[in-house]
């Protein structure tokens, strides 16, 4: 759409239509920024000069009001925000009302001219997300005794999973599909009751090496009209059928799916850029990296992995767990965070991790210290 306005603005212009002063298209970068990374887009070398921009003016305090708003009830400052917060704090917040309720009040916040307004929107939004948040808690725990009914075993479980409840919202399979992949690295679909109290609605989220779209459309010319929609494309898809296919299609995508996947395909793979030195374990090189953003799909932050003590370590809000690293060469302490591990973790204080990370700065109390935001961690022994 950016796109179009900008070609929209040279016609008029080259007509002698164009209003004056001129319409500054630069004042939209904040929402091109906000889309661009809240829906995934590749961060081609385009895009990625259209991200930069647009948090150069939310950095600025030059967004729309309804952005700044959101940060705000979020606990963030938009003085020192990255890509990074408008994929996981701005997006979340707006998709919970569509999820929810009705997206016309995520609307209604960007739109907002008024500050008050749009701090009164965007509180009604974090509202909605603390609601959604509690909701995927809960179906996840549900999904996970379905895995737990069908095998203990990884192995044992079927290659593509399909999932059902009869009390999940349909406004957060989504979601809960891509907690169960990012879990066992199959392919997954959730699927909850449509309104009709007949179909069921399903949400799938795929891996690397499976188009999930296309392993729809081999169940649909195997079996006629056991989905009576579906779409999508290699990451995610959608589907309706009637509840009483659901056994008959769950066998069917299981079969797809093998016949596209090779056992290999299941083992998950983490690649990182190596260690990083004690020396380069600073706040210098996550200021660093932060400058060298924006990052995002197709262009990843560099990932790093290391072993360590594990001074200490505990849960914190959310099932989130807080350590205290020393690298092995017994050099420094550093602060490590892993979000949404669960209650449930070993004692890593006994064994030392193998933790992969990134560095990363954090505020608290007016102190900037070095934090490892931990992408994965498991014991050394």
């Amino acid at each position: 759409m950016f796109y179009v306005l900008t070609a929209l603005r040279k016609k008029l212009r080259e007509a002698g239509r164009l209003p004056q002063p001129e319409p500054n298209l630069g004042t939209l970068l904040d929402l091109v920024a906000l889309g661009t990374v809240a829906d995934v887009v590749p961060l081609d070398h385009n895009n990625r000069i259209f991200v930069e921009q647009g948090l150069r003016r939310i950095r600025q305090g030059e967004a729309r009001p309804g952005i700044l708003a959101l940060l705000e009830v979020a606990g963030r400052e938009h003085a020192n925000i990255s890509s990074t917060d408008l994929g996981f704090v701005v997006g979340p917040r707006l998709n919970a009302a569509g999820r929810l309720d009705d997206m016309s009040v995520g609307i209604a916040c960007l739109l907002a001219d008024s500050p008050d307004e749009a701090r009164r929107l965007a509180r009604e939004l974090d509202t909605f997300n603390r609601e959604r948040r509690t909701i995927e808690k809960d179906m996840k725990a549900q999904a996970q005794d379905l895995l737990a009914s069908m095998s203990l075993d990884l192995e044992g479980l079927p290659w593509g999973l399909a999932l059902f409840d009869q009390d999940w919202h349909q406004g957060v399979i989504g979601i809960l599909a891509a907690r169960i992949r990012e879990q066992t690295n199959r392919p997954t679909i959730a699927f909850a009751p449509d309104e009709n109290g007949v179909d069921v609605k399903g949400s799938a989220r795929s891996i690397p090496g499976l188009h999930i779209r296309d392993v729809l459309a081999v169940v649909d010319s195997r079996h006629p009209g056991v989905m009576k929609k579906f779409g999508g494309h290699a990451m995610a898809a959608g589907m309706t059928l009637a509840r009483n296919d659901f056994d008959a299609f769950t066998e069917a995508f299981d079969r797809a799916v093998r016949d596209t996947l090779t056992a290999a395909d299941l083992e998950a793979a983490i690649t990182t850029d190596g260690p990083l030195s004690s020396a380069e374990l600073s706040l210098e090189t996550a200021a660093l990296l932060k400058r060298a953003g924006p990052w995002g799909q197709h262009f990843p932050e560099p990932l790093f992995d290391g072993e360590f003590r594990v001074v200490s370590q505990r849960i914190v809000g959310e099932n989130h767990l807080k350590l205290v690293l020393q690298p092995i060469d017994g050099s420094g302490i550093i602060d490590g965070i892993a979000f949404n591990t669960g209650p449930e973790v070993p004692d890593y204080t006994r064994t030392g991790a193998r933790v992969v990370y990134k560095p990363d700065a954090n505020t608290f109390r007016g102190r900037t210290n070095l934090q490892l935001l931990v992408d994965y961690l498991e014991p050394l022994s």
